[in-house]
């Protein structure tokens, strides 16, 4: 960096063949740029301008250095104008990761939107059930949905996730409706293979968390194939509500026993770093806070 303001300095003499009038434009004094330009000779091992008190020149090397050095200053300028400008702008590709099935169901339209109101962004859209490295696959952004553990990342919470236990009314009546945690061991539950509770459900009982061992036919690693098994009228499941919440305000699952359901979980906006945010993951975040809400439009009457 101390060769590249040398440089500068070089390049801003030729081009005004003075050092009292390079001086001035860069506020520095006279005796500063006369001796930056004495270092970048010293440092070259040549000399670059024939001084005298009437006039100033390049020497032959001076004129060859020049050439190269106007052109590596000027790339220099046009690269901090271009940080300055994203740095002010929502621009450039955003990268985001999010959960397979919520981004099918709600980013889509998000995004359609997001992207009509900044144009000068373009997004990869990563939908993926594993939690990925942010910083190791370079994603800018990542939608969470899960009870979070410490650790560098920012997190910004967006709307709660609210897990509901439901079943299609045909099966509650073929085979009753749970009135108690303790029933759910006569039915068939189906388990969400991605989760640590793919093999059984903690819920709050009478006395306290009840363990139900999911003794259901089917466990999936998508929250839509179990849904499509419940609307079928084949068994239980426990979902988020932004999966089955227009099931649920349809009519075409019921949902039962709200209040031993525990809720742990939430949606989270997660990236690497909050200091020099670019603006075009602050702009991203905050279109889906404003989008999602405290009450989520999937959880509305």
């Amino acid at each position: 960096m101390d060769n590249l303001s040398e440089m500068a300095v070089f390049a801003k003499v030729v081009q005004q063949r003075s050092f009292t009038a390079a001086a001035r434009d860069l506020g520095l004094s006279k005796s500063a740029v006369s001796k930056q330009v004495g270092r970048l000779e010293d440092r070259l091992g040549a000399r670059l301008l024939n001084r005298t008190t009437r006039k100033l020149s390049l020497t032959e090397v001076g004129a060859v250095f020049y050439e190269r050095c106007a052109r590596i200053v000027e790339e220099a300028r046009a690269a901090a104008d271009e940080v300055g400008s994203m740095a002010a702008t929502p621009r450039g590709r955003l990268r985001v990761n999010a959960p397979m099935t919520f981004g099918t169901l709600h980013l889509g339209p998000v995004i359609a939107d997001f992207l009509e109101a900044h144009a000068e962004i373009e997004l990869d859209l990563v939908l993926d059930d594993r939690f990925s490295d942010l910083i190791e696959d370079g994603f800018d952004v990542a939608i969470r949905i899960a009870a979070l553990v410490d650790s560098s990342l920012i997190v910004r919470r967006l709307a709660p996730s609210r897990s509901v236990l439901c079943a299609a009314p045909d099966y509650l009546r073929r085979h009753g409706r749970p009135e108690k945690p303790e029933d759910l061991r006569q039915h068939n539950c189906f388990g969400y293979l991605y989760r640590d509770s793919g093999t059984d459900w903690t819920l709050n009982g009478a006395k306290g968390p009840v363990s139900i061992p999911l003794q259901g036919k089917l466990r999936a690693n998508n929250g839509e194939v179990l849904r499509h098994a419940a609307l079928a009228g084949t068994g239980i499941v426990a979902l988020p509500s932004f999966i089955v919440g227009s099931d649920l305000r349809a009519g075409t699952l019921v949902e039962f026993l709200p209040e031993c359901v525990p809720q742990t979980h939430s949606i989270h906006a997660v990236y690497p770093h909050r200091r020099h945010l670019m603006p075009k993951v602050r702009a991203f975040v905050d279109f889906l806070a404003a989008r999602f809400r405290p009450e989520p439009y999937w959880d509305l009457p």
